[in-house]
């Protein structure tokens, strides 16, 4: 007796499915998966793929999400821990990773993810070996160069998502200071996606108009207005180490920021975001680290990296950041 499938569509115009075109994989289904979240909302992708050790959390994510499909205009959603889940795809954003302990060192934490990385990025190379990678992980400037010297891609197809959180952060607070949304404000932070980051306050304008020339004291010791405290915030009280004390984790704004950058990439748009890329030789900088310039987003990954006119104390900043990361790298094993 025919089936329902059988009786319902007609036999000569049936077929297999088409692979899809736009997959994105999002490997690690922790709090910062709700970039997975953003990707579905955006329409990023015709197929969404999770990965993770933990089976349970995993098929209980892909569920929920599949239940609410009706809602949504992505026709596939997956998960398993084989990454053979996650073949074909363009996009593959790396959140897995061990939270630092207390008391560990920063070099302690960064060994036991490249311990984890070990096992994550070869099987990403290997079922989708044209994809682009963002590194979400922290240390997030270190483990993207982890990533880069285990998956063997070009470094314009390894990126992290560095200090395009941190811009933003930056962008809404001194927007809020100045009575504005924060997309009429325009200013960058740089380097390091941590304690040395560094405020480029020569390039902050509002409409073209420079607050560097309002106020040429912006930013410095002398400046009156306190300026230098929205940078302090972003690292300090502002940053994830308050919404870490206050809710537990951080998942929202990194979320809608890793979407931001997927969305560059996955509709070739040449945006320009500051992520963590290959800076060995840009700014007086020797050493072979990652860190977040202002990059030109396609759909090939990094398709140029914007040569901004920063000061001399900009520049020196930026080095420090620099070095303060390649102190880790070069002590780093099995990479």
């Amino acid at each position: 007796m025919a089936s329902i499938l059988q009786k319902l569509f007609h036999p000569l115009l049936s077929g297999p499915p088409e692979p899809p075109r736009n997959k994105v994989t999002v490997v690690g289904v922790g709090q910062v998966g709700a970039c997975a979240v953003t990707i579905l909302l955006r329409d990023l992708a015709d197929e969404l793929a999770l990965v993770d050790v933990m089976e349970d959390k995993l098929k209980g994510e892909m569920m929920d999400l599949q239940h609410g499909s009706l809602f949504l205009k992505t026709p596939k959603i997956v998960a398993d821990k084989d990454y053979s889940v996650t073949a074909n795809s363009r996009v593959v954003v790396v959140t897995a990773g061990v939270r630092q302990q207390e008391g560990e060192s920063r070099l302690n934490l960064v060994q036991r993810n490249v311990n984890i990385f070990k096992h994550i990025v070869p099987q990403i190379v290997r079922y989708s070996p044209e994809c682009v990678i963002i590194v979400v992980s922290n240390p997030v400037d270190v483990l993207t160069y982890v990533t880069w010297k285990l998956s063997g891609l070009p470094k314009r197809r390894v990126i992290g998502s560095g200090t395009n959180l941190d811009s933003a952060r930056f962008r809404f607070l001194v927007a809020d200071k100045l009575g504005l949304h924060a997309s009429s404000f325009n200013g960058w932070i740089l380097g390091e996606h941590g304690d040395t980051s560094v405020p480029v306050w020569s390039g902050t304008n509002v409409a073209g108009v420079s607050l560097q020339t309002l106020n040429p004291d912006i930013g410095t010791d002398r400046d009156h207005e306190n300026w230098r405290e929205t940078h302090k915030m972003v690292v300090d009280s502002f940053s994830a180490y308050e919404v870490i004390r206050l809710k537990g984790y951080t998942n929202w704004a990194i979320g809608l920021s890793v979407g931001d950058l997927i969305e560059s990439l996955m509709k070739n748009m040449s945006r320009i975001h500051p992520v963590s890329t290959m800076v060995q030789g840009m700014y007086g900088i020797g050493e072979e680290v990652y860190l977040s310039l202002p990059c030109v987003l396609n759909g090939r990954g990094v398709a140029s990296v914007i040569n901004m006119t920063l000061t001399e104390d900009e520049v020196s900043r930026l080095q420090d950041s620099a070095r303060t990361l390649w102190d880790i790298q070069k002590d780093l094993q099995n990479v």
